[in-house]
């Protein structure tokens, strides 16, 4: 069960951030409006928020979720891939310092970014994308065993729409994931339930638990009723603005 979320509002130059898609360019005061709703649905789900303050300098630093990897053992300040978002790390580690006193790092040559990584209970899926290399991978792997937890890697550059892991997959709870089609079938995730995304729907495919709801991006009621008929009660987000910048649910907190 998650207590605790971090986020940061985004700046006013959200739109200047690294995108991957042409959805056009997002609308600032829709962007705000759609992050206070985030917050309060967070704060529905049971969660005390920290929200850190907007920062120019790292437009992209709204997506806090891709500087740090948390467990309740330690946070790991990540090493993230894009030259530019680099200084959002550092930017994130005296809010971490305020619950942690265990702190690790990830260190070149290795590179990481939070959204590649998928825990799923006590395992944790590895995405080796654009942004995380195998060094981050093996990086982290270690400083996971160490607390005993198992990893596992995920090839992810090549598939088409997928920036990092975690916009093909999702861990529900138990033996649940949410796939897209180019990940049902891989040997990585052999052993779990698998709900299917259909291809139009895939952005969905970034949904996310939060104790006993599951968060989905509104929008896509297919994926949404496969949820709903496995049990698990779900929570509709508008997201338009942040799917813009390759944004996601997950991105925007980091839960612990």
């Amino acid at each position: 069960m998650f207590q605790r979320a971090i986020l940061r509002t985004p700046a006013p130059n959200f739109a200047d951030g690294l995108t991957t898609v042409d959805f056009g360019i997002p609308d600032y005061q829709a962007t705000l409006a759609q992050h206070a709703a985030y917050q309060a649905a967070l704060r529905r789900c049971g969660l005390e928020l920290e929200v850190l303050e907007p920062d120019p300098g790292y437009p992209d630093s709204t997506f806090v979720e891709d500087a740090a990897v948390l467990t309740p053992h330690c946070a790991i300040l990540t090493n993230p891939g894009a030259p530019s978002r680099k200084g959002e790390v550092e930017g994130l580690r005296p809010a971490l310092e305020r619950h942690y006193t265990k702190i690790r790092r990830i260190t070149a040559p290795g590179t990481l970014d939070g959204g590649d990584i998928c825990e799923a209970g006590s395992h944790f899926f590895i995405g080796l994308s654009q942004r995380t290399n195998l060094e981050g991978a093996r990086q982290l792997a270690a400083f996971l065993a160490e607390d005993g937890y198992t990893a596992s890697t995920v090839e992810v550059k090549g598939v088409p729409g997928v920036l990092h892991l975690k916009s093909g997959i999702a861990w529900l709870g138990g033996k649940d994931l949410v796939l897209i089609d180019a990940f049902v079938g891989r040997p990585e995730f052999a052993g779990y339930r698998v709900i299917p995304v259909d291809p139009e729907e895939n952005y969905a495919a970034n949904c996310l638990r939060i104790n006993d709801s599951i968060l989905i991006p509104s929008g896509y009621p297919r994926l949404q009723d496969r949820i709903e008929r496995l049990g698990y009660a779900t929570l509709g987000l508008n997201m338009s603005e942040y799917r813009k910048m390759d944004g996601g649910l997950s991105c925007l907190s980091l839960r612990f």
